[in-house]
């Protein structure tokens, strides 16, 4: 079902507009300030330079396409991975203006590339709202680039400038001549080996954003190709956001016919939704501003939960749904709920320590009173629909409800023992929670070395009886029935659901240590479902690790060595020669406390990885998969990754 404003300002589509004579010239580009320092200090520009900073700079490069999409004037952007590990973008926008600038005297390209803070997005008339990094992004990609090389089609010719590690390396000039009526710009660049450890673009990391990017701007084709391999995807979704919901929830049952859709604009202010409601028990919303993922939320996520929860308590008790009393919380509404909210804001302002969070006081209100008035609409056409979310969400707070009394009864009777902890937990000494640690570790066997093995200082241990529920297939009063997630809760001391508290954690190290075989696995992917579902904010926090314990013991008469790959053993094997004996470690349990310590949790010598979100739509589709109530997606899953299992213990 699709809504419309009726103070829109285009005709709903949000289509690209056909190019035409614009305003988009030399003199619309302004300089704030030079590229001094972005070499030097890379990370304040790009975040890191690792992986993440690698592909940040391909972003930045198409954030720059994509503005001109949201202005109107590009249909097509293509990503290529270059044999020699550079990267293309190319579009068919208006292409950077190539005249000599008014005030500076050269090339307003020359500017884009070589001067940081300048571009068009200063001027109102240029871009109405843009991503990006608002004229710093593509500078700073010259700036760290070995070299970039820009094609500029624009006014019957091909101009083309080279720059090498920033600076300009040829003057511009007049590569080819083209139709009068193409335009578009291309810019190649590769990644600079000194600032960059790793120049590795990896293909399916392009994949999330750019399909991503497709679906916020409907009508805009992207296009990625990786020249070694011929591979190729393109993205084109007509539905924009209807269809980023149906991709989302593609594994789950609606209990909807089809995604709620709106689009409208306040005060200048673009505001654009797709939401549905399914039989999960998690709520997935996802919050843009200019195309960029707010994962913080913001000021347009807090309007729309503010307007979902008034439009359906005002709309139950008008339709006679209540019983006397009765009132709906917000999580009670949002139980099940896929949504999408993509505002375009000329001046966004943004929040939190990695500037995910949008700051705009104004949009709260702007969101929530458009949407209070479009809900409204929505309810009172939709009775069907609306009486089954508020069925459903009638039993989310009858649950909650439950789960209140459960933590009630559970803090007056003796679970939690004097000290307020579980009892099979073996605590640390230390209460600086920057400085603790604690295992949660498989069965009281392991339990008992890693007890022995530890540093009491700082390290405790959690040990867990069999596996826990699947918190996938569960609201959080069976969840709180559970005894090992319910000690599990209690050690952590940060709480659950509405009592969550991040500063109250007790250990800024949670490390899962589970034993290498599928047993192991199916209860580290249950534990890792546990947290993301219900402490999500512990794993982008930082505070969430795996363990890595080795897989053999290599012993060649005294001589001991621990192995953590199959490639390794065998090497090892092979240099060492005859009489060399192996172990195969299938529990920790096998493992005395000093082994246990020395290879696994001595934090000179151990390994640990680190458990992040490079991808939450990708990371929820995942969870829904393999612990969801559908069988035919997990066989499938199974089917396509059966072949990247090279050694399987039963």
């Amino acid at each position: 079902m699709v809504l419309e404003a009726i103070d829109m300002t285009d005709d709903g589509q949000n289509r690209p507009i056909k190019k035409g004579k614009s305003d988009y010239e030399s003199s619309d580009i302004e300089v704030l300030e030079g590229l001094d320092g972005v070499r030097m200090r890379p990370a304040m520009y790009i975040g890191s330079t690792d992986t993440h900073g690698l592909h940040h700079l391909v972003y930045e490069v198409v954030d720059n396409s994509i503005d001109e999409a949201m202005a109107g004037y590009c249909s097509a952007i293509t990503v290529t991975i270059c044999k020699d590990g550079s990267i293309n973008v190319d579009d068919d926008g208006r292409g950077i203006p190539v005249g000599v600038h008014s005030v500076y005297n050269v090339p307003a390209l020359e500017i884009v590339m070589t001067k940081l803070h300048a571009g068009g997005k200063f001027k109102k008339d240029a871009y109405k709202v843009s991503g990006g990094l608002h004229g710093v992004g593509v500078s700073v990609v010259n700036a760290l680039s070995e070299y970039l090389e820009a094609r500029v089609t624009r006014e019957g010719n091909v101009h083309y400038q080279r720059y090498e590690r920033g600076k300009t390396a040829c003057p511009l000039k007049i590569e080819a001549e083209a139709p009068k009526d193409r335009s578009g710009t291309s810019i190649k660049f590769l990644p600079d080996s000194d600032i960059f450890p790793i120049i590795e673009f990896k293909f399916e990391a392009l994949t999330h954003r750019l399909r991503e990017l497709a679906f916020l701007n409907k009508g805009v084709r992207i296009i990625l190709k990786e020249e070694s391999t011929g591979r190729e995807e393109q993205f084109y979704f007509e539905g924009g956001l209807v269809s980023f919901v149906e991709y989302i929830d593609r594994n789950r049952t609606p209990l909807i016919d089809s995604p709620l859709y709106v689009i409208g604009e306040k005060e200048g202010v673009t505001i654009e939704l797709s939401m549905e409601w399914t039989d999960a028990y998690n709520e997935n919303i996802f919050t843009y501003a200019n195309n960029i993922n707010t994962s913080e939320g913001g000021t347009h996520l807090s309007g729309f939960k503010g307007a979902l929860t008034r439009s359906f308590n005002d709309y139950a008790r008008k339709a006679d749904l209540f019983k006397k009393d009765e009132q709906l919380q917000g999580e009670d509404i949002r139980e099940g709920i896929t949504c999408v909210i993509s505002v375009k804001v000329p001046e966004p302002q943004f929040e939190g320590q990695t500037k995910t969070k949008l700051g705009n006081s104004e949009v709260r209100g702007y969101v929530e009173n458009f949407l209070n008035e479009k809900l409204r609409e929505y309810l009172e056409e939709h009775p069907r629909e609306a009486e089954k979310i508020i069925k459903k969400a009638l039993q989310a707070s009858q649950a909650r409800e439950a789960a209140r009394k459960a933590r009630d009864l559970t803090r007056r009777k003796g679970l939690l023992e004097g000290s307020g902890l579980p009892g099979k937990l073996a605590d640390c000494q230390s209460r600086d929670p920057t400085i603790s640690e604690i295992y949660i570790v498989e069965g009281d066997s392991a339990g008992g070395s890693a007890k022995q093995g530890r540093s009491r200082a700082n390290q405790a241990i959690l040990p867990l009886r069999g596996k826990i529920l699947n918190v996938e297939k569960a609201r959080l009063d069976k969840i709180l029935s559970n005894n090992e997630i319910r000690a599990l809760i209690t050690a952590l001391g940060c709480g659950i659901g509405d009592e969550f508290d991040k500063e109250n954690l007790r250990y800024h190290k949670i490390v899962i240590m589970t034993d290498a075989d599928v047993d192991g696995a199916h209860i580290r992917t249950l534990l890792l479902t546990f947290f993301y579902r219900h402490m999500k904010e512990l794993v982008s926090g930082g505070f969430l690790y795996i363990a890595q314990p080795p897989l053999y013991k290599v012993k060649k008469g005294k001589r001991e060595f621990y192995c953590f790959t199959d490639r390794r053993k065998d090497e090892l094997v092979a240099e060492l020669g005859q009489g060399t004996g192996i172990q195969r470690y299938k529990g920790l349990g096998e493992m005395n406390p000093s082994q246990l310590w020395e290879t696994t949790m001595d934090p000179g010598a151990r390994t640990l990885l680190k458990v992040t979100v490079e991808d939450a739509i990708e990371a929820d589709e995942i969870f829904t998969i393999l612990m969801g109530d559908q069988v035919q997606p997990r066989k499938e899953f199974i089917e396509a990754h059966a072949k990247e299992v090279t050694e399987l213990d039963i």
